[in-house]
């Protein structure tokens, strides 16, 4: 998400490492590195490395590993700074498509899009395939716009969207792409999908989801998901007219953060709340497109391998991430402000593999 960004103003780092419990004012539980099967000596190594400047500009670390938070440092800002989380905020709108599944609001993922944005009919390079767009569509990155962040050229490139006032309009107009040996076929393609990373379609589906729902996206937010896991005060981005932005830009603290990683680390629950139906997430977090070599792509979440490890990745512009490492039971938060640094998330994901992954000692 490059959208409108406010540079945070530096300090010195507040780290706050094995707290005891008494001593947090989270509503994680606390323990010891030790207690939950992590080196101390390890992270305290990591947070010497980052404040020496080895990772750039990292600006918060938490860890989180067997449900139960055990580091938490902070390198610019503090407990209570909002980060702008860029493209983490995908994964967040992928949840609350799944809220609206359970509420019935939405059939499921195979319902098409052209029902819940009936005052956006396409305008331009009119298509019937276009009325057959799903929900899983735009969860997956594999819809038949001609939209590609990663090209400069695309006609569906996020920068052009934000020239305009109706970013939904904006998705809806694009043309249907063409596939070439390069970009084949969605039949062609590792799990029938033919993947291009499209934020307008994200944006787009969060105005689904709204008009699914019948109410304004950052409220139905509020009430199925935010509120459960005590998230207050969400800064969300919104278009022109209004729409809030689910493709980027959400503010949330760190410790907000671990928090959607630990609910999908725990199946969907939260506090023994059943937050999001455990078959969305199990879904949500399976391959449905082939993203690049060795990245698969489930709901609006990246399935990789650190270490031999697989791994579920909210992932953000900068380097900022949201890990969830299952067979270690292991949440990580990593939040930077990378955004001028080049690999930024071959940076985040150093630091997860050199040193948070080998903290783990058993």
């Amino acid at each position: 998400m490059r959208l409108s960004f406010a540079a945070l103003a530096l300090s010195a780092p507040l780290l706050f490492a094995a707290l005891p419990s008494y001593a947090a004012p989270s509503d994680m539980a606390v323990a010891a590195p030790a207690a939950e099967g992590m080196s101390d000596a390890k992270l305290q190594a990591m947070s010497a490395a980052i404040k020496a400047g080895q990772f750039q500009q990292i600006t918060s670390v938490l860890i989180a590993r067997h449900g139960k938070q055990v580091f938490e440092a902070y390198y610019d800002g503090d407990v209570q700074t909002r980060r702008n989380t860029r493209s983490t905020t995908k994964t967040v709108t992928a949840m609350l498509a799944g809220a609206a599944i359970a509420q019935g609001a939405l059939p499921g993922v195979d319902a098409p899009i052209s029902r819940y944005v009936k005052d956006r009919t396409p305008v331009a390079n009119p298509d019937p395939r276009k009325e057959k767009v799903t929900v899983e569509d735009l969860l997956t990155m594999s819809s038949i716009a001609e939209c590609d962040d990663d090209n400069q050229y695309s006609r569906g490139n996020e920068e052009r969207m934000y020239l305009i006032e109706d970013w939904v309009g904006f998705y809806r107009d694009l043309p249907v792409r063409g596939f070439t040996a390069w970009a084949p076929r969605p039949e062609a393609s590792p799990y029938g999908r033919a993947f291009s990373y499209c934020t307008a379609g994200v944006t787009t589906l969060g105005a689904v989801i709204q008009g699914a729902v019948g109410q304004p996206l950052p409220a139905f937010a509020d009430k199925v998901l935010f509120g459960p896991l005590g998230i207050d005060k969400p800064e969300w981005q919104f278009s022109p007219l209004g729409l809030a932005q689910g493709g980027g830009g959400l503010g949330l603290t760190s410790r907000d953060l671990l928090k959607l990683g630990q609910l999908y680390a725990n199946g969907g629950q939260w506090n023994g709340k059943q937050v999001l139906p455990a078959s969305f997430v199990k879904a949500a977090t399976s391959p449905h497109a082939n993203a690049r070599q060795d990245t698969d792509y489930g709901y609006l979440i990246w399935l990789q391998t650190f270490a031999g490890h697989k791994a579920w990745a909210m992932s953000g512009t900068g380097g900022n991430k949201v890990i969830i490492v299952p067979d270690l039971d292991l949440v990580a938060v990593i939040t930077t402000t990378n955004f001028n640094v080049r690999q930024p998330h071959a940076i985040s994901e150093k630091l997860l593999t050199e040193h948070i992954l080998t903290a783990v000692e058993k």
